[in-house]
């Protein structure tokens, strides 16, 4: 049995000023911590690509007990095609929906009490207009499947998350490793997925102990890993250890070893301000704009 925790979903951005002022100014999200790292990561952590870039963790509260959103920041990429992968992140917070009304944020009510909105890059938000719990407002991530009895196969019976509804009639399911924790919700599509150039990552934690454990038994099941189990860096913080799989869908899939990832996850209270000072030192934009030439596109 897996002892998961639900951790982060990963996005990847083209306007990093732009999309904190959702995530921060917005949302009321905080930031928990920002780290530079100058090649790529060898998990491809920020995709398919090998120079400078940035990681950004925003969330509720810490990431001991927050589903928080990773902003990844690849220096000299403008923008990704988003494919129809990711269905959006659900967030109870009436403070949400004042703040993005006061702010000329487009909002779009679907019935009463739940808005649609986008973060930069086109990425669903789903505002439920009730006040903030005292424990995590992240509700839920969805993610579009093509065989929702096969996916819940998967993340059930291989990943041992538990299966809290399931609707037939809405083609969707709704699992999860603790009644605490924001849940994974799978919608049947009922078309192939496509992951476009933006395609995120959910990222869980688990004892490291189970990391080899899990890997032997997607090996067995002839399940796709797409990074096997290797050590990773961030300089001056822990090193975890990590496994990268992919659901039947192609859905990239993080598990990490919860005990150093608590130390490397820590809040640091000065990550706002690093965040700011690495967007007022890119100084990518002005150089595009003075050549003439756009960003590039993923």
């Amino acid at each position: 049995m897996v002892l998961g925790r639900a951790l982060h979903f990963v996005f990847k951005v083209g306007d990093r000023a732009r999309s904190i002022r959702f995530y921060r100014d917005v949302l009321g999200m905080t930031v928990l911590r920002h780290e530079e790292f100058e090649e790529g990561c060898k998990a491809t952590c920020n995709g398919p690509f090998d120079g400078k870039w940035s990681k950004t963790m925003v969330g509720f509260g810490p990431e001991d007990n927050h589903f928080v959103s990773e902003l990844t920041y690849n220096y000299g990429v403008g923008d990704y095609r988003l494919g129809n992968d990711f269905l959006g992140i659900t967030i109870q917070s009436s403070e949400a929906v004042t703040k993005a009304k006061k702010q000329g944020w487009k909002l779009i009510e679907n019935h009463e009490g739940v808005f649609t909105t986008e973060a930069p890059g086109g990425y669903k938000f789903f505002l439920v207009n009730k006040e903030r719990p005292k424990t995590d407002p992240v509700q839920k991530v969805t993610l579009a499947v093509s065989d929702l009895q096969r996916s819940i196969d998967y993340w059930s019976n291989l990943l041992g998350m538990k299966v809290y509804e399931k609707n037939d009639t809405k083609k969707c399911a709704l699992l999860g490793y603790a009644d605490d924790q924001c849940k994974l919700e799978l919608q049947d599509v009922g078309r192939p997925v496509d992951h476009g150039t933006a395609y995120g990552r959910i990222a869980f934690s688990c004892p490291s102990e189970q990391l080899p454990v899990i890997e032997t038994q997607m090996k067995r099941e002839n399940q796709k890993i797409l990074t096997p189990l290797v050590s990773l860096d961030t300089p001056g913080k822990a090193t975890v250890e990590v496994v990268i799989l992919a659901d039947p869908d192609g859905h990239e899939i993080c598990l990490v070893g919860d005990a150093a990832f608590r130390d490397l996850s820590r809040m640091d209270p000065n990550g706002s301000k690093l965040l700011d000072d690495a967007i007022a030192a890119d100084k990518s934009n002005e150089w595009f704009a003075k050549h003439r030439r756009e960003k590039p596109s993923a």
